[in-house]
């Protein structure tokens, strides 16, 4: 753990830099996903890949996608207004909830990509959580 925190300090620019790019993939792929689950039907989404939604009810549905809306703006804009930048790690962690929740339902459904996919962005999030609260 030391040898990471020697890194992130020796190479601050490099790694404020990369946790941009990752906090920026997050906002997208976190935003689409909302602004989906918000505004299309259950069959519509499960056609596009997001099964983990077939069970579930609309009302339900809706508030993820509206959580996720908000995940998306959060991890990127209190950091780069300055207003309450630690929401960003927040928001970054509840994203590793939300991936933490969807690998076993893919799982479950045989999904194997899917779970690949979910693994990478929890693996992200918690990258984003651990190094913008330190």
């Amino acid at each position: 753990m030391r040898v990471i925190f020697t890194f992130v300090v020796q190479n601050y620019k490099v790694m404020n830099t990369l946790l941009w790019i990752i906090q920026g993939l997050l906002a997208g792929v976190f935003g689409y996903s909302g602004i989906m689950k918000s505004t299309q039907k259950r069959d519509k989404l499960v056609q596009i890949g997001q099964t983990g939604v077939a069970n579930l009810s609309y009302p339900v549905i809706r508030f993820i996608g509206i959580l996720e809306i908000l995940g998306a703006i959060s991890v990127v804009v209190p950091l780069a207004t300055g207003i309450m930048p630690q929401l960003t790690a927040v928001s970054a962690l509840g994203f590793t909830v939300i991936m933490i929740m969807a690998a076993p339902i893919h799982y479950k459904r045989h999904e194997y990509a899917a779970v690949a996919f979910n693994i990478f962005l929890l693996l992200a999030s918690l990258g984003v959580t651990i190094f913008r609260f330190a």
